[in-house]
């Protein structure tokens, strides 16, 4: 059996209990990979395949535009009418041509169509002047000859896409304008990778599912829903395994479960230092572990490696495993920053790397160097179009509220210190990302 340990060793600054973001970052690389997809692979209808991994790619079967037609509504004609003209061109409608309906007769010199945009260019024709250049009496139009070039205005078959020519490549993630862009191509189901598997559940015997009455020193899970949003918003399937107690047995049963149902398990709480020292000894003997902590706030106590659906590490079914903290804040900064790019690659997805944007900081910010902050900013542009960030203000792991007063994280790397108010900082958006 490979082991993780080994292998993540090779990572430059690798330490298992103070691992820097960008090691760990490096390490999950290295084991998320696509699955394998023998049997994985199914088709399916075009109201089906939004936020799917494509199989393969999409070969156009036809010329888009399929004919060359008006880029706008005005008059078409043949170009050479302009090569003859002076300042002036002088023309006699001879019909009109609509948006499926077309005009299918020759105009002859000195004639022209009426025709809308969308429309079939007529025969012998190959401009288009815009009806807001033209001045009309009765049949005739004149407008100044340098108002259009020769072939202006004309969209030509296969412009856009030509047949034969992939549409879209494998591994792209369908959005809503691809359904469309598929659809105009007359495709009705695509073939689409298999969802991810992911179990997914809670530690904590003070823990309440939402709907049960709470008891002194008890609070509700928030942990499960938000990983089940950020999961959905990812295009996985998910399986959830609800609140596990802090005791060997259920762990164990719990994680035996998760690996033999996903290919990813992720937990949250009963990672930190302070948890059950059965926690750690199981995952070792279920698993093998890469890391256990990341030099990264929030979100320290985060545990990456394999687990085994076997009695022993190697036997069985294996699945990756994510063991994030506790603190609400956490569990949604290290499933952005840590396991979103592994779903990505799991799936076959083509890498869609964090938007990251320079802001400025409008008021300092406390940065101890050695590790990677994530703070919570609400950012906006001045007048002069620059993005500047403020903070939501405490930025306790545990504060959840912060999350959804912010609309970015304010990334502190590494080995920077305090920021000044006015200094740039890095920000990650999080329209496209919550």
């Amino acid at each position: 059996m490979i082991t993780l340990k080994p292998l993540s060793g090779c990572v430059a600054h690798y330490d298992p209990n103070a691992l820097p973001v960008e090691a760990a970052q490096e390490i999950v690389r290295q084991w998320a990979l696509p699955l394998a997809q023998d049997g994985r692979v199914e088709r399916v209808s075009l109201f089906d395949a939004l936020d799917r991994v494509l199989a393969e790619d999409v070969i156009s079967p036809i010329d888009v535009p399929a004919f060359d037609n008006s880029a706008m509504d005005g008059y078409a004609f043949s170009g050479a009418a302009l090569a003859s003209a002076r300042e002036t061109v002088e023309l006699n409608v001879a019909g009109v041509a609509f948006a499926g309906q077309p005009f299918t007769a020759q105009p002859t010199d000195g004639q022209c169509v009426r025709i809308m945009t969308g429309a079939l260019m007529p025969p012998g024709c190959d401009t288009v002047i815009q009806q807001e250049l033209v001045t009309r009496e009765g049949d005739s139009i004149r407008f100044a000859a340098a108002a259009v070039r020769s072939g202006q205005n004309r969209r030509l078959s296969g412009e856009d896409l030509a047949r034969g020519k992939p549409a879209l490549r494998a591994g792209r993630i369908v959005r809503a304008s691809d359904l469309g862009l598929l659809a105009s191509l007359g495709i009705a189901e695509v073939a689409v990778k298999k969802r991810v598997v992911v179990a997914f559940f809670s530690t904590g015997d003070e823990l309440r599912s939402v709907g049960e009455p709470l008891t002194p020193g008890s609070l509700y899970d928030s942990n499960r829903y938000t990983l089940f949003a950020m999961l959905r918003r990812l295009g996985v399937e998910t399986v959830d395994l609800g609140i596990v107690r802090d005791d060997r047995a259920s762990l164990e049963s719990a994680l035996r479960r998760a690996t033999e149902a996903a290919d990813v398990v992720i937990s949250s709480g009963g990672v930190s230092v302070g948890d059950a020292d059965f926690t750690r000894e199981l995952m070792n003997s279920l698993g093998d572990v890469a890391f256990w902590k990341i030099a990264m706030r929030p979100g320290r106590p985060l545990a990456f490696g394999r687990l085994w659906s076997g009695e022993r590490a190697g036997a069985g079914k294996p699945a990756l495993f994510f063991g994030l903290p506790g603190n609400p804040v956490a569990v949604m900064a290290t499933f952005y920053f840590i396991v979103r790019e592994a779903l990505l690659a799991m799936s076959g997805a083509t890498q869609q790397t964090l938007t990251t944007i320079r802001a400025r900081s409008d008021e300092p910010l406390k940065k101890r160097s050695g590790r990677t902050e994530f703070q919570r900013g609400i950012a906006t542009r001045d007048d002069a179009g620059l993005w500047r960030v403020v903070t939501t203000g405490p930025q306790g792991s545990g504060v959840l509220s912060s999350m959804s007063e912010a609309n970015c994280f304010i990334v502190l790397e590494h080995d920077r210190a305090d920021v000044d108010a006015g200094d740039e900082v890095n920000i990650v958006p999080f329209d496209g990302l919550i």
